[in-house]
């Protein structure tokens, strides 16, 4: 049994504490040794070193090594060092992006460390909160944060604000009574919780959890349990790897049959043919290119107050189809606006969202003056004076929103707070309670006191014996009081927030609270909502076209959630969290678009289901109570602005602006990207696969090594790598966000894609190959050849690859791209390089070019434009 269902003497005397005395000073040294400090436990994780070699996990990267060893081997020292090189390049990219992790624990630590004022040897004491132990007993009052867990056992007027836990910004009422055994986290009401605060009262609590066993340490638990998963590119990558290296190990096998078993070749030559093919089959410049895309995409999404902080990210957005998304603060503005007023038997409406002062007042839709309507005075008066929060600005407000939307309503209204504040000076103040569920201040003005109360509409019907109707106080008869019931529930059924409001002349001889607030007269009531956000409406519409799935998952309560939900189209099935207890989970995810009352176990929960049935999920939050699920989803989206530090290190993005609509944006880009890396794979892989056949065909046909292992790298590091770089630049041509998204574990390249690849590689074979050929009388020639031939091939082959499907001369503008234009000249002048200084000769195995030589490679290599058009032409266009 839960603390929260059990009575309080029985919580006190299963921790074996007294209310009035606390713990002895024995018992507490005997309480911190079985249970440890009140403090997060610090695990240590991997050293630099296991991060540093993880990056060779590759299968890549093994080949790239054990042609190094080979290299080494056979004492070909120059081409080990180069591909030594790559390597340690390509294990850097990945080294920093470690110990997320634990970033997000070292702030969840820093949450706590603060200090806690307890009852102990039967006095009271100040103490750091690492010292505290269960059975404590805990002595709060107004504006302290809760450093550990507990039940509360004595409560004056307590309230907390539970927003950092929950993600929900309305202030909770608390009391000492037990609460069902069902109750989740945001139902238990007679807890409190470390690191939330108290904005209200006073209250004693017995301390129950500390450290890892508070709610925040279950968190902490489940950000070190929950496991990163791969990106759906890196999926598709390492698939595409896999099959690469199947094919490359199969040609070496046949390679090193024919060479050394039937041909009688040297060991050593048939090992300098293993590494060329070993090289060939390796895309170098990947890993460099896809990086610069992510980098060029992060800078945009910075200028659209998206901050990535995970590269790789950027690309998964693009295959994301479902959005799990959080209410307060995310889809609404966290700002409490009154939106309905009823006084005088009549029910007006307010326009205006959020704190903005800027609204008017209608009446049957007719607009109308609000200073011509005595019955609205003292109403918005006491929203003004029976109130404890500020304004210190348009749109900045300190204290509870509904107070807060009480002050922007009477600003709209023409009432002003600083001159009735002047007029009317408050003398005291009876705190809300949850027994009594209203506020009452007493106010001096001239010579007589007045009660202001504001509250619950029934509880302070009951306190009223007059009505304020029409501009007139009159009797509140039976027939009157079901009226004003039946408005209330009206306005309720339209998920307001009703407050009622009352007042009363004091005559002197009240004295105990029942008595002030007796003999009331009720002028009216006020309705507010936390408005949506503008711009969340047409993202979400946006999101519907692009084949992406919203779904709410929020703290509040169900019909409030399903009304926003209404409000803001999001449509499907809605549950709460007791009765999800009761569910199948995996049953429900397909269909239920709203969950209320849910708290982070089962968010984490909700994603880990949606993800079973192979979704790819983002998630925004901006409590501590949101980042396990953060971390766990594809794509982790934090608020900016609202954010907890938490949710911030467990996300893969921040919101800079905490504007759900900038998510469509990044969605989009992702999308973008994911193209050009399609791009980017189908550019360099039809070189390197062209590599991989040139030697491969050569050999079968018993001519020499047409490349050497310098120049293939030299391609796939530099002369390709430049070019595909540029393609980042590449703006995209068709309509991304009408597109569905790519479903998890689809193929990188498919059906046609494969042909494309097929036949540009085919060209690019037999083209080298002829040259290669052709040159064969001088074999150095022949070498410079092929090698030159072949990066001709590709600087006309990126051309190809600026559109898939869209012809060279069709849609895209030749200049549209200069910084691939660029890259084209400086790769062809770093080959113009390699051949023809004599400095270079040497270490490329190559040979100046004449133009007999030149005249047959230029027209071979442009060949691949013509094909290139031609598979457009007949086959994508159909």
């Amino acid at each position: 049994m839960g603390n929260h269902s059990q009575q309080k003497e029985a919580v006190l005397k299963e921790l074996k504490v007294s209310l009035e005395s606390g713990l002895s000073t024995a018992e507490i040294k005997k309480r911190q040794e079985q249970y440890g400090s009140n403090e997060l436990k610090r695990e240590s994780g991997p050293s630099m070193w296991k991060v540093f070699l993880s990056q060779f996990s590759s299968p890549f990267m093994a080949i790239l090594a054990a042609a190094i060893v080979v290299s080494l081997i056979v004492k070909n020292y120059v081409d080990a060092g180069v591909i030594g090189g790559i390597v340690l390049l390509n294990s850097l990219l990945g080294f920093f992006q470690e110990y997320r992790a634990e970033r997000a624990l070292e702030a969840l630590r820093m949450m706590i460390t603060l200090k806690a004022k307890v009852l102990r040897n039967g006095k009271k004491e100040e103490i750091n909160s690492v010292e505290l132990v269960p059975g404590d007993i805990l002595l709060l009052s107004e504006g302290d944060k809760i450093p550990a867990d507990g039940r509360i056992v004595e409560e004056y007027e307590l309230q907390t604000q539970e927003a950092v836990l929950t993600g929900e910004s309305t202030p909770i009422e608390k009391h000492s009574s037990t609460v069902s055994e069902k109750a989740g986290i945001a139902d238990q009401d007679n807890m409190i919780f470390s690191g939330t605060s108290v904005i209200r009262g006073e209250a004693k609590a017995v301390v129950t959890a500390i450290g890892q066993e508070t709610a925040f340490g279950r968190i902490a638990r489940s950000l070190k349990e929950v496991k990163e998963e791969k990106t759906p590119l890196q999926e598709e990558i390492n698939s595409f790897s896999r099959g690469l290296i199947l094919a490359v190990s199969l040609m070496v096998g046949i390679i090193f049959l024919t060479s050394y078993f039937l041909r009688g070749e040297s060991l050593a030559n048939t090992l300098l043919v293993a590494i060329a093919l070993a090289i060939a089959v390796i895309p170098e410049g990947l890993p460099a290119v896809i990086t610069i895309s992510f980098a060029l995409g992060t800078k945009y999404l910075l200028q659209k107050k998206v901050l990535v902080r995970k590269l790789p990210s950027v690309e998964t957005l693009g295959s994301v189809n479902i959005i799990c998304t959080d209410k307060t603060g995310t889809l609404t503005e966290n700002e409490m606006t009154v939106k309905k007023i009823w006084a005088g038997g009549k029910i007006f409406t307010v326009s205006g969202e959020g704190y903005s002062f800027e609204g008017e007042l209608f009446l049957d839709k007719r607009k109308i003056n609000p200073l011509e309507r005595r019955e609205l005075r003292p109403l918005l008066e006491i929203g003004l004076l029976c109130n404890n929060a500020e304004l210190t600005g348009e749109k900045e407000v300190i204290g509870d929103p509904t107070e807060a939307a009480l002050l922007v309503s009477a600003a709209k209204l023409g009432s002003e707070r600083k001159k009735l504040s002047l007029e009317k000076h408050r003398l005291r103040e009876i705190p809300f309670s949850s027994e009594r569920k209203r506020m009452t201040v007493i106010l001096h003005t001239g010579k007589k006191d007045l009660a202001y109360t504001k509250g619950a509409v029934g509880h302070l019907l009951h306190s009223c014996t007059k009505v304020l109707w029409e501009g007139e106080i009159i009797a509140l008869t039976d027939k009157l009081h079901k009226e004003i019931i039946f408005a209330e529930e009206t306005l309720a059924g339209e998920t307001l927030r009703v407050i009622g409001f009352a007042y009363k002349e004091l005559t002197g001889r009240e004295k105990k609270v029942e008595e002030i607030e007796s003999g009331m007269i009720f002028a009216g009531m006020q309705a507010m909502k936390d408005p949506p956000r503008p711009e969340v409406k047409s993202a979400l519409a946006e999101c519907q076209s692009a084949g992406i799935r919203v779904v709410m998952i929020t703290g509040d309560h169900l019909a409030t959630a399903k009304a926003i939900a209404e409000e803001l189209g999001i449509k499907g099935e809605a549950i709460s969290g007791e009765e999800l207890k009761r569910r199948d989970l995996n049953k429900l995810v397909d269909s239920v678009n709203i969950f209320a009352r849910i708290d982070p176990e089962q968010k984490l929960q909700i994603v880990k289901a949606l993800q079973k049935k192979g979704n790819v999920v983002a998630v925004t939050g901006d409590g501590v109570n949101d980042a396990p699920a953060l971390k766990k989803a594809e794509i982790g989206v934090a608020m900016g602005i609202r954010g907890t530090e938490v949710s911030k290190e467990a996300a893969d993005l921040i919101l800079l602006d905490d504007n759900f609509s900038s998510i469509v944006k990044a969605v989009e880009e992702g999308r973008k990207i994911y193209h050009n890396i399609k791009k980017f794979i189908i550019y360099l892989f039809s070189g390197n696969m062209g590599e991989l056949l040139i030697v491969f065909f050569a050999l079968l046909m018993g001519w020499p090594l047409p490349l050497t292992a310098i120049q293939i790298l030299w391609i796939n590091v530099v002369t390709e790598t430049i070019p595909a770089a540029a393609l980042s630049f590449e703006k995209e041509t068709g309509g991304v966000m009408k597109q569905a998204p790519r479903r998890r574990g689809a193929k990188i390249l498919q059906g046609k894609e494969w042909g494309y690849l097929a036949l540009i590689c085919l060209t690019i074979t037999l083209g080298t190959l002829f040259v290669f050929y052709y040159l064969l009388d001088d074999y150095a020639t022949a070498v410079t050849g092929a090698f030159t031939t072949l990066v001709l091939f590709q600087m006309f082959n990126v051309f190809n690859s600026r559109s898939l499907r869209s012809s060279l001369f069709d849609g895209i503008r030749f200049f549209s791209n200069k910084w691939l234009l660029v890259a084209v000249f400086v790769s062809l002048v770093l080959q113009g390089l390699v051949v023809y200084l004599p400095a270079l000769n040497k270490l490329f195995s190559t040979v100046p070019l004449g133009a007999k030589e030149l005249l047959v490679i230029v027209p071979v290599s442009a060949s691949v434009l013509v094909v290139g058009e031609v598979i457009k032409l007949f086959w994508f266009k159909k």
